[in-house]
């Protein structure tokens, strides 16, 4: 039975203030900028300063929806969802996404408008102080943001972290743009438009990419599955840990098995003594919740069984699309062998096995052979 999801996210409840303050101060922030840039570039005829309000509205119903996103995730588990309601801010993500796309889209079609169709632009001084002032928000705006994003593990804060620093730069470059028409009378308006509307498709696409990743599960994070592997493998009864899968179900909660690798004389008390140990200080260190430990036997009584191990070894990891070998075990009076074995991604699989089986088949013919083959998901 699973452990309390909730106990994977103890700072859930701060997480969510975080959160739900930063998307505030955001929202009230791109409000502003949409009511000025709207007002200068509807008075000096811009297309490209009412394509940046746009971008910014945008930027503000992102927020909008990651409160929500975040609001609904920190619902406490129920029957019908007993691990929780994390993933919700992925689904917000693909919405935001979305939104952004639509942006994107109408920004170009609006600007290759204006690319046939040309129209003169009147700056002020005042608007253009306006827009330098935006410039100026949006780089504070970006680097707060991005800072309380990576400090509660929210990617959606820093995604919009991040998009806020591109729009100063994109509003840089509408600034610039006025600059060039009010000294030599070239109107790059509508040009600088296509610009900012292909960069902001492109951010839009990146963020349906990501967040479609976190759906369908990414490999787990190397450094955490080193430490992992590293805090299990430090207990003396365990001689390997492997087949360590990580799964996610919302940010800060993530959840996890393995297998481990321990005597033969180990008794079934020993072993749950060793789990839960094992179970409690992954928790502890890593925040990951081992829900699940299976273990493999390893033989210690049979010296023979050495020499076979050997053998069989060099015989798998000879074939280079065979990347790990574990799980060996050796039953000389039933005359059983088993063992698992990681197979590369580049090979067809149901071919190695075949391979791998008659190759030890022919060292070990009077031996019932079990290979279970593996993927390689952490390593």
């Amino acid at each position: 039975m699973a452990k309390d999801p909730t106990l994977s996210a103890p700072l859930a409840p701060d997480r969510e203030k975080v959160i739900v303050r930063t998307s505030v101060v955001g929202i009230a922030a791109n409000v502003l900028l949409v009511a000025f840039k709207a007002a200068v570039g509807l008075v000096s005829g811009s297309i490209a300063v009412i394509l940046d309000a746009v971008n910014n509205l945008s930027d503000a119903l992102s927020s909008v929806i990651t409160i929500l996103g975040a609001k609904l995730g920190a619902k406490q588990p129920d029957k019908k969802h007993p691990l929780g309601y994390g993933r919700i801010e992925y689904l917000s993500s693909m919405f935001v996404a979305a939104l952004v796309l639509y942006a994107g889209g109408t920004s170009l079609v609006e600007s290759v408008k204006k690319i046939i169709h040309p129209e003169a632009a009147d700056y002020s001084v005042v608007s253009l102080v306006i827009i330098a002032a935006a410039v100026a928000v949006k780089l504070v705006l970006g680097a707060y943001v991005k800072k309380k994003g990576k400090a509660v593990n929210s990617g959606a804060l820093i995604a919009s972290g991040s998009d806020a620093s591109f729009d100063a730069i994109l509003s840089a470059s509408v600034l610039a743009s006025a600059l060039i028409y009010m000294l030599w009378h070239v109107s790059l308006e509508a040009y600088v438009g296509v610009v900012i509307a292909g960069f902001i498709i492109k951010a839009g696409v990146e963020m349906m990419i990501e967040t479609l990743n976190d759906i369908l599960g990414r490999r787990g994070d190397r450094e955490l599955v080193r430490q992992i592997k590293n805090l299990l493998n430090e207990e003396p009864a365990v001689k390997g840990a492997y087949d360590l899968f990580l799964f996610n179900y919302g940010p800060e909660q993530d959840y996890g098995s393995v297998h481990l690798e321990v005597p033969d004389v180990m008794t079934a008390d020993e072993i749950d003594a060793l789990t839960r140990r094992l179970q409690e200080r992954v928790y502890h260190e890593t925040g990951v919740i081992l829900t699940g430990i299976g273990v493999y036997s390893y033989n210690t009584q049979d010296p023979e069984i050495v020499q076979i191990r050997g053998t069989v070894q060099k015989t798998v990891l000879a074939h280079d699309w065979a990347l790990q070998y574990h799980g060996f075990y050796v039953d000389t009076a039933n005359k059983t062998m088993r063992f698992d074995v990681v197979i590369s991604f580049d090979v067809d699989r149901k071919q190695a096995l075949t391979e791998l089986y008659q190759e030890v088949q022919a060292l070990y013919p009077d031996y019932q052979i079990q290979i279970v083959p593996d993927f390689d998901v952490s390593d």
